[in-house]
């Protein structure tokens, strides 16, 4: 079972997942820097003079980190980069949502559609539990990588 968790064949298709995941999130933050200033914003966790620099560099570290992890370049560097960046989306909502704070995600741009705050914590508990496979997934990258470095 250990074997077919670390096989190199799980492994690429976990760093596409990852990769696609980012590289798209990312994207959708880089085409509107107020928008994602703003959802920022609202979670309510950031002091006001560090919103904008966040919204101007997360979206360009998610982006980079993923295309590096799509070319597989420095594939342990990276998969920890989006571990830690998983696990502090995963805390930002989690403490909202312990706040009963309903919050829009930000992850892939603000909502198309108004929704109500029933209707957004109920996602934020969605988006938790996708941050928390893809944080998986990262797991396995790793586990994987230090696989390889014992094996040699």
């Amino acid at each position: 079972m250990r074997r077919r968790l670390l096989s190199p064949w799980l492994t690429v298709r976990a760093q596409f997942v990852l990769a696609a995941f980012f590289v798209v999130a990312g994207i959708a933050k880089v085409t509107d820097p107020p928008g994602f200033a703003h959802e920022i914003h609202n979670y309510a966790l950031l002091p006001a003079a560090l919103i904008n620099p966040m919204a101007l560099v997360l979206p360009w570290l998610e982006i980079v980190a993923g295309v590096a992890m799509f070319l597989g370049i420095a594939t342990q560097t990276t998969a920890r980069i989006l571990a830690f960046l998983l696990v502090m989306f995963i805390g930002a909502l989690s403490t909202n949502l312990a706040r009963g704070k309903p919050v829009d995600c930000g992850c892939f741009g603000g909502p198309a559609v108004p929704k109500t705050a029933a209707e957004r914590l109920f996602e934020m508990k969605l988006a938790i539990a996708r941050d928390v496979g893809l944080l998986l997934l990262a797991g396995q990258i790793l586990a994987s990588q230090r696989e390889e470095l014992r094996r040699r």
